[in-house]
């Protein structure tokens, strides 16, 4: 499927708006290359990533204990902004439901439940420690993800790169398997190689050259098979990383579709320079981007 196509599958799955203020409404909230639409994205990011430093400072208990009615109201605040964002998305989608169950839907949910979990049920410390509606409100940072492109062509690389990586995984466990048994035989109980899974713990952390120190081989062969595993380590690590890198360099070889929608039959991601629609043939009019 072209980008194109898969942006308008995207639009027409969630039930773009066809006229009215709906459609002006999702211009704003769900599309960026317009003027509102830009200030609309970059007004999150600022209250996402500011929501995040407040529930941090909130969990330092000096800062709590002198600014607890402060970080209250600031909670409150970004509560009720993503929750107007929340609800702002579902009243112009005509298959709102479709949005709220879907990943973005579902951690815009997360960004707004653990404030009004609290209210509705005071006695939460009972049921739910507090740190796990602190863990929560960590979820708004995955909002980030929707507003700019880079981590979308990052989880595109990474999917598209899947099964080389999956690949390369089950070479490394095998690696670890046997590299961890041979270590058990080689040094034994003894030596704190008590198990194949403990020894295999050793080798997973020898080979990403983490080192904790905990078991460490005391025989001659076992040191020679640790450095073996530290030095494979080395050139194990740099595989996944050219994995990915080859797949963004691939994705931005290809032209980065815009929000350009055919008047007509509203296929979405056209060519700015497109004159015709390449979906329904109908004559595009002028294509207008705001300056930056």
């Amino acid at each position: 499927m072209s980008p194109a196509a898969a942006v308008h599958s995207a639009a027409d799955s969630l039930g773009k708006p066809l006229a009215g203020w709906r459609l002006r409404l999702y211009s704003v909230v769900f599309e960026s290359e317009t003027r509102a639409g830009r200030l609309f994205d970059q007004c999150l990011i600022f209250a996402i990533l500011a929501s995040v430093a407040v529930v941090m400072a909130d969990s330092v208990h000096s800062l709590n204990a002198r600014h607890q009615d402060l970080f209250a109201t600031l909670e409150w605040g970004f509560t009720l902004l993503f929750t107007a964002e929340y609800l702002a998305r579902l009243a112009c989608l005509r298959r709102p439901w479709r949005y709220a169950l879907s990943f973005f839907g579902l951690v815009d949910l997360l960004a707004i439940l653990p404030t009004y979990l609290a209210l509705l049920v005071p006695e939460a410390h009972l049921l739910i420690d507090v740190r796990i509606l602190r863990l929560l409100r960590m979820f708004r940072v995955l909002k980030l993800t929707a507003y700019l492109g880079e981590y979308q062509m990052l989880g595109s690389a990474l999917l598209a790169s899947r099964r080389k990586i999956l690949v390369f995984l089950s070479v490394v466990l095998m690696i670890v398997l046997v590299m961890g048994t041979l270590m058990y035989v080689v040094e034994g109980p003894a030596n704190g190689f008590t198990s194949i899974p403990t020894a295999v713990y050793w080798a997973i952390t020898t080979m990403t050259t983490v080192g904790f120190g905990d078991i460490t081989p005391k025989t001659d062969v076992g040191r020679l098979i640790s450095s073996a595993m530290m030095l494979l380590g080395w050139g194990t690590l740099a595989v996944p990383t050219g994995i990915v890198t080859s797949e963004i360099t691939a994705q931005r070889l290809q032209v980065t579709p815009s929000s350009r929608t055919c008047p007509d039959c509203l296929t979405e991601g056209l060519a700015p320079e497109a004159a015709y629609c390449q979906a329904c043939g109908a004559r595009l009019p002028e294509y207008r981007r705001d300056p930056a």
